[in-house]
């Protein structure tokens, strides 16, 4: 297995370049930022629409997950790696003012923007904490479903992020991500680069390698289907080319009592 970067080293390039993504949306990065991509992804235009603009300007995923969660009015959802709260803001509009939205997310410029937008649009069942996705602060078996988008790629243990996810899933309960895997296994020199981790190529796990550790996690794998999502840099376009780097989107089920 090609060795992975320092987590130090890998945890401030991410904070940084999502930094930028809260605080300069319009900049320039290797990804594709803001409404349009939402849109392209599969997002319901009028839903989009009542969103705060700031959330949905800065929104970074890479796929769409929001048919396949099925979320219910009153549902309690998680979602892991929240940036500056879109995906959040869209799942409440889903679970109503009877669920519960809580967005997880490490980078503090990021969660202090989703907060303030929160409080803005008087959103009182979405709340924001700023955590790691590999250690959640959340008791057990207490959320409906776990949702992510374009973020599990960038841990360096990614098992921690989905026994997690399974640990706060009540028994039945969904996990509905979109995220960026590989077809063929990155080389060396990918995988042990700090930069390219943050810009979610050298974190992407081969796809059977994914699959097989949500399902250890405790998970039956309900649907994984690709994603209709292409990267602006010709290095990220390359890697895409030449592994299969790519987004998909994935359902599993979380079994039975632990």
């Amino acid at each position: 297995m090609a060795t992975m970067p320092d987590t130090a080293q890998l945890v401030t390039k991410v904070r940084q370049l999502y930094r930028q993504v809260a605080e300069n949306p319009r900049g320039d990065f290797h990804f594709e930022l803001g409404e349009q991509l939402a849109l392209r992804l599969g997002y319901e235009p009028v839903r989009l629409a009542a969103l705060p603009g700031p959330a949905v300007e800065s929104f970074a995923g890479v796929g769409y997950f929001f048919d396949l969660a099925n979320l219910q009015a009153g549902e309690t959802v998680l979602d892991l790696g929240s940036g500056s709260g879109m995906d959040a803001f869209y799942a409440a509009g889903l679970v109503g003012a009877a669920g519960r939205v809580i967005g997880v997310d490490f980078t503090p410029e990021q969660t202090d923007k989703a907060r303030r937008l929160a409080g803005e649009a008087d959103l009182h069942q979405v709340e924001f904490l700023a955590a790691p996705i590999e250690r959640l602060p959340w008791p057990d078996e207490t959320v409906d479903c776990v949702i992510s988008n374009g973020v599990i790629n960038l841990c360096a243990n990614k098992a921690a992020v989905f026994a997690e996810a399974a640990r706060v899933l009540k028994p039945g309960g969904r996990m509905a991500i979109a995220d960026i895997i590989s077809e063929a296994q990155l080389t060396e020199s990918i995988v042990g680069n700090a930069d390219l981790w943050a810009s979610c190529i050298g974190g992407a796990t081969q796809e059977q390698q994914y699959l097989a550790t949500i399902e250890a996690a405790g998970f039956t794998l309900r649907e994984v289907r690709d994603n209709p999502y292409e990267f602006l840099s010709e290095q990220a376009r390359t890697a895409g080319k030449t592994y299969g780097v790519k987004s998909v989107s994935v359902l599993a089920v979380r079994k039975g009592p632990r």
